[in-house]
């Protein structure tokens, strides 16, 4: 059955491929990438500090794995970066146990489709939910608001199993990272205050209304040992998190297609309506 169904998502993946290159000369640039994620790489690359674009504020790291993208003609790039994103998007709704319909059903998401038209990276912290920890932990921290409850979760698991010993195992990569990009980049994180204003207008967090939610998922998450309460956790304990961000949420529900289909179907319902709000 697992066969089968493996199978099928790689005729979904292929069917998305194909659709992506079928469509390159309609798909949108992509805001984020042009005026955000791409300046910030080429920067990175050209040995500049990627701070001197206006609205980054992610980790260095968050930059790695986008610049084989931004070396490429931007057009080209932003299509590679949209195929890699749903192939990235499926393989961890996959990997948490969703079947070939929930896969498809998580990809029509409003907060995929959304980070897929904008050119974000929110695949990039989901896919650090399903590896292992030692690399999860620095992908899930490229976009904090994303997944920063998983990361907890994943700390307080490693030290139920082994201690300190293994809290440390599992989290050298991420705080090498962060002494080396200090380094480099001095205390970016000071950044971070600089940029919210900007950012004030685009703001979907339910933050401070979230946080009741947020607490009984991340107590459920530890008590019950799921990780999948933390993934929804962490939007809703994040005061600033783009309607992207929740893609986070959707995804804790894909193994369970009836429920997922349900919350899929409410978020457009949730779309239609600010968007009949917004019509003149």
């Amino acid at each position: 059955m697992r066969a089968v169904n493996a199978r099928l998502l790689i005729f979904l993946c292929l069917g998305c491929i194909a659709l992506t290159a079928a469509a390159i000369g309609f798909l949108p640039s992509g805001v984020d990438w042009t005026t955000n994620y791409r300046p910030a790489s080429l920067a990175l690359l050209r040995g500049e500090s990627p701070y001197t674009v206006e609205l980054f504020f992610a980790p260095p790291w968050s930059l790695l794995p986008l610049v084989p993208f931004a070396v490429l003609p931007a057009q080209v790039g932003r299509v590679a970066l949209f195929v890699v994103a749903i192939l990235s998007f499926a393989f961890t709704a996959y990997r948490l146990g969703a079947s070939p319909l929930g896969v498809g059903i998580f990809l029509l998401s409003p907060p995929v489709v959304h980070c897929l038209l904008n050119a974000n990276i929110e695949w990039i912290p989901l896919l650090g939910f399903v590896l292992p920890p030692q690399v999860g932990l620095l992908l899930i921290t490229a976009k904090i608001q994303t997944g920063w409850v998983v990361g907890l979760f994943l700390v307080v698991e490693a030290g139920r199993k082994g201690g300190l010993r293994e809290v440390m195992r599992i989290s050298w990569p991420l705080m090498v990272a962060f002494l080396l990009s200090c380094l480099f980049f001095g205390l970016w994180p000071l950044h971070l205050p600089d940029v919210m204003p900007l950012a004030a207008d685009i703001n979907a967090s339910l933050w401070p209304h979230s946080i009741p939610v947020g607490l009984a998922l991340l107590v459920a998450s530890v008590r019950k040992r799921d990780y999948k309460f933390a993934m929804a956790a962490s939007p809703c304990l994040s005061p600033y998190a783009l309607f992207h961000t929740w893609s986070a949420a959707v995804v804790a529900l894909v193994a369970s297609t009836a429920e997922l289909a349900a919350a899929v179907a409410g978020l457009w319902i949730v779309v239609g309506i600010q968007a009949l709000a917004l019509a003149p």
